[in-house]
């Protein structure tokens, strides 16, 4: 095997999910830490639905929260699935990770209820699930299957409550797509294994 990707261990591959999820929710927190000590001037960078000038906000929205409370639900599902996304490779799980936010940012801005403001890194989190959920199976790896089974297991009430539209100030527009953005992330992202060697 050649290449720098191939001289990776899984012990460094770890080391760089853990490191980037780290460093993710770190901005997310000192964002959040400006947006207090600004009164709140960053909260403008969600998203209202169907205002041409908003289309800028679609990205910087998912690194957005309306208060600490709202950053600290989402810290640690954002640290977990993030890590498992990660360690099939910095460069894919960064793919996704834009795939997610884009689509979920842009439906937000299409469907959501007028005259909201939508942020924060939710919309990541349900597509990171939806990706992790059904990745394996696309993959057909074994150990993808049980992540996905596992993680099903832990997160797959919270995120079924979190799709339910009776929830008032929660964004299950946001949810369902950000959901449905990880699972065509899942096919379109999806790992090729190298063609079977002949022997003669």
């Amino acid at each position: 095997m050649s290449g720098v990707g191939a001289r990776w261990s899984s012990g460094d591959r770890a080391l760089a999910a853990g490191k980037l999820m780290l460093a993710w929710v770190a901005l997310l927190w000192l964002l959040e830490v400006v947006d207090v000590a600004t009164g709140h001037a960053l909260d403008g960078f969600g998203v209202t639905p169907r205002e041409p000038s908003e289309l800028i906000d679609v990205v910087p929205s998912a690194f957005i929260h309306f208060g600490f409370a709202h950053l600290v639900a989402n810290t640690l599902p954002l640290l977990v699935l993030g890590f498992l996304a990660a360690l099939s490779g910095l460069r894919r799980f960064l793919l996704v990770a834009a795939l997610i936010i884009l689509v979920d940012g842009l439906g937000v801005w299409l469907i959501s209820p007028p005259h909201t403001n939508t942020a924060g890194a939710s919309g990541l989190i349900f597509g990171l699930f939806g990706f992790l959920l059904v990745s394996g199976f696309v993959e057909r790896r074994p150990w993808g299957v049980l992540a996905g089974v596992v993680i099903a297991a832990i997160w797959g009430g919270s995120i079924l409550a979190g799709l339910a539209p009776t929830q008032t100030g929660v964004s299950w527009q946001g949810h369902l797509l950000g959901l449905l953005a990880g699972v065509t992330a899942a096919f379109l992202f999806r790992r090729r294994h190298a063609p079977p060697e002949l022997i003669r």
